[in-house]
């Protein structure tokens, strides 16, 4: 289990057995005052929420579930046609106090800690890169985290999750906002919430401006996203 990566053990009771294997990676914030109120929250058994690791903001990497366990993480979530995704999933929660309490930016400590731990996760089980995502993917209408100041381009520098596309084929590929949100859909998105949606494609994919609007770089975004992986250019 790279025990070497875990600092601590801190097991939860709120688990069960899984039902799928473990195809995916999901990433939240704790939305917590502190990394100790996030972990009493996440072993109260009447809370009945978990995830299998938290991870501080000085580094320190805490077990909560075993791997091979169901953690209750995600919640009501869809991803790629999968609806139960605490199953198919190793969730991982990041010391952050999130938009309702300051957000701020994840540490260089705690980016160091994710890396290898999320490295040895993403090669043990094979998880494709595309499944490596943020609560806000899996859950729009219900989710922002891990939010805007994310840093994903340094998971994607050591392949643990996809870039945003360097180059875009085409400016605007899609003819009406329909098409957009079936290519959305094709991508992975429950598209049921269409601005949510729209907001949490952008809060990943172009953090820099979220406000659920359909416009000319989401869509050639999302075009060389899919386009990329029908190339097998992706996984």
């Amino acid at each position: 289990m790279a025990d070497e990566l875990v600092h601590r053990e801190q097991p939860s009771p709120n688990w069960d057995e899984r039902s799928l294997p473990v195809t995916m990676a999901v990433l939240h914030y704790t939305e917590m005052e502190s990394a100790e109120a996030a972990l009493d929250r996440l072993t109260d058994p009447e809370a009945k929420v978990s995830a299998h690791y938290l991870v501080s903001q000085d580094g320190e990497v805490t077990r909560l579930v075993p791997e091979e366990k169901r953690a209750w993480h995600a919640g009501v979530s869809y991803w790629r046609g999968l609806r139960d995704i605490n199953s198919a999933s190793i969730g991982i929660e990041l010391d952050n106090p999130g938009h309702a309490l300051g957000y701020t930016n994840f540490t260089n400590a705690q980016m160091e800690a994710l890396v290898p731990l999320l490295n040895r996760i993403v090669r043990q089980y094979d998880i494709p890169r595309a499944n490596v995502v943020g609560h806000s993917d899996i859950a729009p209408a219900r989710k922002i985290d891990p939010g805007e100041l994310f840093p994903w381009e340094w998971l994607a520098e050591y392949r643990l999750c996809l870039p945003r596309p360097a180059k875009l084929d085409l400016g605007d590929p899609f003819d009406n906002d329909g098409a957009f949100y079936l290519a959305l859909e094709r991508f992975g998105y429950d598209i049921t919430d269409g601005h949510k949606v729209v907001e949490a494609f952008q809060r990943r994919w172009r953090p820099d401006r979220i406000d659920g609007l359909i416009d000319g770089e989401i869509r050639a975004i999302l075009f060389q996203l899919l386009l990329d992986r029908d190339r097998g250019h992706t996984r």
